[in-house]
């Protein structure tokens, strides 16, 4: 099965969507299906004011067209809802092509933050967006009924893996730090709630992995943690295995891959009671939920390390790849019938 995703988000970014997105790949790749990525690269870009670091392409109609007719994809799947998305969303919507979405991200919330514009139309803009889609894909039940409960039709599950190869606990770093070690690790921005952790009275020491706009701030008002700068790779491994707890402090993210990531390196999560740890944690003896995000951290403690390897064992990514392939299954038919303009042939895409 031939499948095209559309994204914005794309190396060299580090977030959730680029490390999903790049796992999916890998993984459906030994399910027999080849996914190829229409990407920013390529295309003219600029800053995002409201968003420091940031930079959001500029794609042509004419470009967006050309790029899906040379992969002649069986199906379409739009990752993001960036400019690279709502082209592609419109070059689908005026050739009569099925396409898939996945809601990842909680743009709402997080342009509120910045802007101060209401959440309210961040959603009415999204609900439109995914609307015409045959099927929108969310990570966790309590996602689907929220969005349900805000007008989103045509949901579908697609549940997140981590690599546990790649994420394992056999050589954590030697952090020459007072323990317990509550660690973070992610993008250093004001979404992340990152103050709500660094403002906490815990013993041992506080350590932020990651990079990004809030970091010179933050390190200047917490100087008593220790921000590491970005790692990756096995970097990023020992990292979060030479940790004694994984601190999630995030209020907006969907899911948080991250979290799997950190379980996988026997480190237990503790997080508040939201949407993603509230899908992956739960009740389970993985990790610690509690508004009171001091206290969670704290019992997370006594966590066994084994039984958080244990449970991300069993959370693949080929899992997840086959019940994505599965959601597309249903737009064979309609590749079958689109416009005999698309091209047939297939060429190599850009990005």
């Amino acid at each position: 099965m031939r499948i095209l995703v559309a994204t914005d988000a794309w190396h060299p970014q580090v977030n959730g969507v680029v490390r999903t997105l790049t796992s999916l790949s890998r993984a459906a790749a030994k399910l027999g299906a080849d996914i190829e990525f229409l990407t920013p690269d390529g295309f003219p870009s600029m800053a995002v004011p409201t968003y420091q670091g940031l930079r959001v392409a500029l794609p042509n109609r004419r470009e967006i067209a050309r790029r899906i007719e040379a992969a002649a994809p069986e199906a379409i799947h739009i990752a993001t809802e960036g400019p690279i998305g709502w082209s592609v969303r419109g070059y689908c919507r005026r050739n009569g092509l099925a396409f898939t979405t996945s809601y990842t991200t909680r743009f709402p919330e997080y342009v509120s933050v910045r802007t101060g514009i209401p959440a309210s139309v961040g959603y009415a803009v999204l609900r439109y967006f995914h609307n015409a889609a045959a099927m929108t894909m969310v990570a966790t039940p309590s996602l689907k009924q929220e969005l349900s409960e805000r007008g989103f039709k045509k949901l579908g599950f697609w549940t997140r893996g981590v690599d546990t190869e790649v994420f394992n606990p056999d050589d954590p770093a030697k952090l020459e730090l007072p323990h317990p070690i509550f660690m973070t690790a992610g993008r250093v921005a004001v979404e992340k709630n990152l103050e709500a952790f660094l403002s906490l009275d815990l013993p041992g020491s506080k350590v932020v992995v990651g990079a990004g706009p809030q970091k010179a701030e933050l390190e200047q008002r917490f100087p008593n943690a220790h921000f590491l700068g970005e790692k990756t790779g096995k970097d990023l491994t020992s990292h979060m295995a030479a940790a004694d707890v994984f601190v999630f402090p995030s209020l907006t993210d969907t899911f948080g891959v991250v979290q799997l990531e950190s379980l996988a390196c026997g480190t237990p999560v503790a997080a508040f009671p939201v949407t993603g740890p509230k899908d992956v944690i739960a009740d389970l003896p993985i990790g610690a939920l509690d508004h009171d995000l001091r206290a969670a951290c704290l019992r997370a403690l006594s966590v066994s390390r084994q039984a958080c390897r244990a449970f991300a064992l069993e959370r693949s990514w080929e899992n997840s790849a086959r019940q994505f392939i599965g959601n597309l299954s249903a737009l064979q038919a309609s590749r079958a019938q689109q416009p005999s303009r698309v091209a047939t042939s297939r060429r190599p895409v850009r990005g």
